[in-house]
């Protein structure tokens, strides 16, 4: 099968698109310290994150997903599929309390800041697991 990449570095293989990460321990390490530091500095936008972080494990969607809705770009790949609309719409509801948040622009920066790690790894450490532990390469669906 044939692979082609788009504009924003997802790769297409047919209908199924993946955004394939490499990351060093560096880049990790650094994305745990500044998330230690919102958590410490700004506790309610850190708990915030993390109840959108575990309600996107617990519905399976995808944290491509979650990202693009944080960042503000169209989810249009990364949408769920053959989940009820009533469903996405409490998702993007609890997204935006998040996003509502009045330190929200701390989070956008930190996103951007380390968006070539990926969104399912940044979820990762935000849930607590190791720098070590995401070494590599991610293939997100």
């Amino acid at each position: 099968m044939v692979s082609t990449v788009n504009a924003d570095g997802f790769h297409s293989f047919g209908k199924e698109i993946f955004m394939i990460t490499l990351s060093n321990v560096d880049e990790l390490h650094a994305a745990e310290a500044t998330l230690e530091k919102i958590k410490s500095s700004h506790p309610e936008l850190f708990n915030k994150l993390l109840h959108v972080v575990a309600l996107t494990r617990a519905l399976q969607f995808k944290y491509q997903f979650m990202g693009a809705l944080i960042m503000d770009v169209t989810p249009n790949e990364c949408t769920p599929k053959f989940v009820m609309p009533s469903v996405i719409r409490l998702y993007i509801e609890e997204v935006q309390k998040l996003k509502d948040d009045p330190n929200f622009q701390v989070l956008l920066q930190t996103f951007s800041q380390y968006k070539n790690i990926g969104y399912a790894k940044i979820s990762m450490l935000v849930l607590g697991k190791s720098p070590e532990s995401l070494l590599g390469a991610s293939c997100i669906k």
